[in-house]
């Protein structure tokens, strides 16, 4: 049974993006319109869209924008596809660590090489695909949720890291979908959410959504995790992914890696939940996904305020760690939960 939220973060309406701006969440809930292919490049790069899903939706309607840009500015198809191709490629690079950005881009390259289509043609079918993306992601975290939920205890308190819900997503989310899923059928469920330092998503845009649904939530700081789980007040661990290695290796926001060691030592089974899309089976392990490094202010400022260091002192500010595979109690899928050896039952499920 299905928790339907309440949030719907990014869609197409009437040849447009509507995205959710959640730069500004909690202090404003509002929607912004992307008119343009560099807008959708600039809303993914500086996180006004964020979220493995979310990104690759953004991802295959940006490239619908720069197809409505570039109608009537080429002599043939055979230039306006060069011009779509290059266009996919320079899309895919907004953010370098979620490869559902690369997925939904190669699937509108996919569209773009094989159509037979004229110009107009082709920018239907890249619509078309753009919006099965989106509703396609709510389905599969509604697959994801159910078989999630069969491993919630009842009246489970569930840590997670960062946001991996409906504003990471199409509308339901990854681990929060599983938590919604699990609420559905048992609503004395809670949730513990990191605040995730720097930018605040645990507590700017999980307890956000949870509340805004009905769902019991605490807001602890990201170092307080071992604290609760020693006093036997955490279950589980769940949380989402940006991208998943062929060997069950996790990059997902920084700080997931600790929250996992810790939970192995107090015995509490950590779960990463993520459609088949964030697995790229294309890396062996880990040590190949590359690891996005961003601006130091965010370190240093919250909402452009300067909150702490003095000018000069050198800031390092990985946005993603890695989760060894040998942490994880399970990958939550919408084809199931993936069990150890990860290598095997990733390679088995990708076979199917």
């Amino acid at each position: 049974m299905a928790f339907e939220s309440k949030i719907r973060p990014i869609t197409w309406e009437n040849g447009k993006s509507k995205m959710i701006d959640q730069t500004i969440i909690p202090y404003e809930y509002k929607y912004i319109e992307i008119t343009s292919g560099d807008d959708m490049f600039n809303a993914i790069r500086n996180m006004i869209v964020r979220g493995a899903p979310a990104i690759g939706i953004a991802g295959a309607q940006g490239i619908v924008l720069y197809a409505q840009e570039g109608r009537g500015k080429y002599n043939n198809i055979d230039e306006f596809k060069a011009y779509l191709l290059e266009k996919a490629d320079y899309m895919a690079t907004s953010r370098p660590t979620a490869v559902n950005l690369m997925w939904a881009c190669e699937e509108q390259r996919k569209i773009i090489k094989n159509s037979c289509s004229d110009m107009q043609g082709l920018i239907k079918e890249l619509t078309d695909k753009a919006i099965e993306i989106e509703l396609d992601d709510i389905n599969r975290c509604k697959l994801m949720g159910d078989f999630g939920a069969e491993v919630v205890p009842k009246g489970a308190t569930i840590l997670t890291h960062c946001n991996a819900g409906a504003l990471a997503t199409g509308g339901y989310g990854t681990a929060l979908g599983v938590i919604r899923s699990a609420f559905a059928k048992d609503n004395t469920i809670q949730v513990f959410a990191d605040e995730t330092r720097p930018r605040q998503q645990g507590a700017r845009l999980t307890t956000f959504e949870l509340a805004m649904d009905g769902i019991p939530v605490t807001l602890i700081t990201d170092g307080m995790c071992s604290y609760f789980m020693n006093k036997g007040m955490i279950d589980m661990v769940i949380v989402g992914a940006d991208r998943i290695a062929a060997n069950g290796d996790t990059a997902n926001k920084i700080g997931t890696y600790t929250v996992a060691i810790a939970a192995k030592y107090h015995n509490i089974p950590f779960y990463v939940a993520a459609p088949l899309s964030t697995i790229d089976i294309s890396i062996k392990t880990g040590a190949e996904i590359p690891i996005e490094e961003r601006a130091k202010e965010e370190v240093t400022h919250i909402n452009g305020e300067r909150i702490c260091a003095l000018e000069g002192v050198n800031i390092i500010n990985p946005g993603f760690d890695v989760t060894p595979n040998e942490l994880i109690a399970g990958i939550i899928t919408e084809k199931g939960i993936l069990r150890p050896d990860y290598k095997k039952s990733i390679a088995e499920v990708f076979n199917k």
